[in-house]
């Protein structure tokens, strides 16, 4: 049996635990061994002014007595813990000692105290977190979703929780803000007379007379009728003051409630992907020794457990294949693969810019159509040329993001990175066509910003075909939801289930031609967003939509769930969840910012209807709130209008630009130190391989002789 290495002070070229003298010393010096290390090349790893390895050390065994001596006689001098009467010291040190023991058992007290209350804190948080946790809904059915079909399907669920979420508490502070003070004051005034009219036209809402239910299910379809005079729009609230600044503040409420919540979300989302796409964490080890939950109880846990981490392994080892192809790919194939990248945008661009046409083509034949005899004559026609943007915005959103996902792998990017350009085309797609809708609303309301048109002369609006323009708009925005929710059952109920049948009852060449589908997550997320954004820009015209849309996401989450389950498969090739998690919200601010635009421009440019709302009669929506803070006590009159000037606008801008400056370099300066700890681990790991390779090599010196 053959014997293993001793590794004694020997092998170093020592006796008994001291160094041998250099002439005496056989092999390779500890000093030389260190010398050579990867760590010793860097000054910056040792820092300056350090001396190298062995500079210091003891040349004969005097030395190497003398330190040992130096040693023992530190360890004497540090007694321990106990009476000092029985050290055998004078009693002025004896004093001291005592002295100082207490001094050290009264820092040991309160460092303690204050490591307890840290130790309860940081308990107390995360019993919180786990308190909250608890309470969301579908956490079993996010932790199903994520083992079965992976982490990228997963994020599409918990992006619908979190904007049920929005839309619940939406709901909750309009009920509050709106409809409350709205009774409150009284029973609201009914639609005005059918004779009634006054410079700015005549409003005649509602049906009149007999109805058919054929015209009931139309005006349900398309908000008119009986719908038109009533909550849900804003034309049926009446002109009471504190309603007015409750109905405005309630807008700004909400609008910075859903910031806060996605900048949160943002920010989380951030962290994530930081981590994910650093090197801090090793690609594969992490996953491997780290990624399991010892804490499982179950086979259907440790089963989803598994599978999700099988669903990680895979995006890793997908995205390594890709960067290894770039990492070869010759000077001509990047020529090519650029060339490729601009034709696809150049197409892209084409696309989009037809597409935008198209909303802004559809906007204006529906507007000079509607007035049209025969038009208003047929409900069928009215509903279709009611619906005739909607219908030409589904199509678009219908037909090009299928076309922009097959495309988008002839860029040759890493499969979450087609996941983000195909986000970012369809998002653009999404939501520049809402945005040119509003834009031809809006030249229509304004008469193309012409205030001398004979339209708009009279009350600075197009009064003769839009007598409440904004009953108007939040009609067009319920239409938009309603048509988009009709589509998704459509789909669901007419393509995926059918297709689901086909490829189980044909196991020949048609059921290989319908296949069982994939849960196309991009497409998904850009309608839940596309959705919201269409909430955010009609809340203040149809202050009911979010409670709408809250019902709307309520069933979309179990329909899209049975759709999982029953319909489609696991995704055969997969994406890194991290990314899409910050990326998600990162559209959802930006359809924030773009449904901002219109609302705002509305609130301080655009006159409100004569006719209609609890505006009625001033020059703009936002007149109510300096008409309010001149009602109140001069003192306050004059901090908030303080709060308007320059002379405070500028000291905040200042303090302002000096914190995030500060910020930036404090940023600047943790990642620098960040950068600097990571080189230190490299240099660490190069260190252990080559103390390894020295073993290694000593031991086969010592087995030769």
């Amino acid at each position: 049996m053959e014997e293993r290495p001793q590794w004694g002070p020997e092998a170093w070229g020592s006796v008994e635990g001291r160094p041998a003298p250099r002439a005496a010393r056989t092999g390779p010096s500890l000093s030389s061994v260190l010398n050579e290390l990867p760590s010793a090349a860097t000054l910056r790893y040792r820092g300056p002014g350090v001396l190298p390895w062995g500079a210091e050390e003891a040349e004969d065994e005097e030395a190497w007595g003398s330190m040992q001596t130096s040693a023992d006689a530190a360890h004497e001098e540090q007694p321990e813990p106990g009476a000092s009467r029985e050290l055998p010291w004078p009693m002025a040190a004896r004093r001291a000692h005592r002295e100082r023991l207490a001094r050290d058992r009264v820092a040991q007290g309160a460092g303690a105290t204050g490591a307890q209350w840290t130790r309860l804190i940081r308990r107390s948080k995360e019993k919180v977190r786990e308190g909250l946790r608890s309470l969301q809904p579908w956490a079993w059915t996010l932790k199903r979703i994520g083992g079965q079909f992976g982490a990228g399907t997963e994020s599409y669920f918990s992006l619908l929780r979190f904007l049920l979420l929005l839309n619940v508490l939406a709901s909750v502070l309009t009920a509050c803000m709106v409809l409350l003070p709205t009774w409150l004051e009284g029973t609201p005034p009914g639609p005005p007379a059918p004779n009634a009219s006054s410079p700015c036209g005549s409003y005649n809402p509602g049906s009149h007379g007999l109805v058919t239910f054929a015209t009931e299910l139309f005006n349900l379809l398309s908000g008119e009728g009986f719908l038109e005079w009533s909550p849900l729009f804003y034309g049926f609230y009446p002109p009471r003051p504190r309603l007015t600044i409750t109905y405005l503040c309630a807008a700004f409420a909400i609008g910075l409630l859903y910031l806060l919540l996605i900048l949160h979300r943002s920010v989380s989302g951030l962290k994530q992907t930081l981590l994910a796409e650093s090197e801090a964490l090793t690609r594969y080890s992490h996953r491997v020794f780290s990624a399991w939950n010892f804490g499982l109880s179950g086979e259907v846990h440790v089963r989803l457990r598994q599978r999700l981490i099988l669903y990680e392994l895979q995006v890793e080892l997908e995205e390594a294949r890709v960067r290894r192809k770039a990492a070869v790919r010759t000077l001509g194939q990047q020529a090519r693969l650029w060339s490729v990248r601009l034709l696809v945008n150049l197409v892209v661009l084409a696309l989009l810019g037809a597409a935008f046409y198209g909303v802004y083509w559809a906007t204006k034949t529906t507007v000079e159509l509607q007035n049209k005899p025969l038009i208003q004559r047929t409900p069928v026609l009215k509903l279709v040329v009611d619906y005739l943007p909607s219908i030409f915005i589904s199509v678009v959103n219908f037909v090009l993001p299928p076309v922009f996902k097959l495309i988008a792998p002839l860029e040759g990017y890493t499969r979450s990175r087609q996941i983000v350009f195909i986000l970012l085309r369809t998002v653009s797609l999404r939501l520049v066509s809402l945005l040119v809708l509003l834009v031809s609303l809006w030249s229509k309301i304004t008469c193309g910003g012409d205030a001398e048109d004979n339209k708009c002369k009279t009350c600075r609006y197009n009064y003769q075909e839009l007598p409440c323009w904004e009953t108007r708009l939040g009609q067009e925005m319920y239409k938009l939801l309603l048509f988009d929710l009709l589509t998704g059952l459509a789909v669901i109920l007419l393509i995926q289930f059918p297709r689901k049948l086909l490829c189980g009852l044909c196991p020949g060449a048609l059921g290989r031609f319908a296949r069982t589908q994939e849960f196309q997550v991009p497409d998904e997320v850009l309608g839940l967003i596309y959705a919201q954004t269409v909430v955010w820009v009609g809340s203040f015209f149809c202050p009911l939509l979010p409670l709408l849309n809250t019902v709307k996401f309520l069933l979309l989450f179990y329909l899209k769930k049975i759709t999982l389950f029953s319909t489609c498969s696991p995704a055969s090739r997969t994406f890194r969840a991290s990314t899409v998690n910050f990326f998600f919200p990162l559209v959802l601010l930006l359809g924030l910012a773009i449904s901002a635009v219109p609302v705002l421009y509305s609130i301080f440019l655009i006159p409100p209807s004569k006719l209609c709302g609890p505006f009625r009669g001033q020059s703009s929506i936002w007149v109510a709130i300096p008409e309010s803070i001149c009602k109140l006590p001069q003192m306050a009159q004059n901090f908030l209008f303080f709060l308007g000037t320059q002379a405070f606008a500028v000291p905040l801008l200042l303090i302002s630009s000096i914190l995030m400056a500060y910020t930036v370099a404090l940023a600047n300066s943790y990642g620098r130190l960040i950068s600097e700890l990571k080189r230190q681990i490299q240099t660490e790991a190069q260190n252990k391989v080559f103390l390894a390779q020295r073993a290694v090599a000593l031991s086969s010196a010592d087995r030769t002789l």
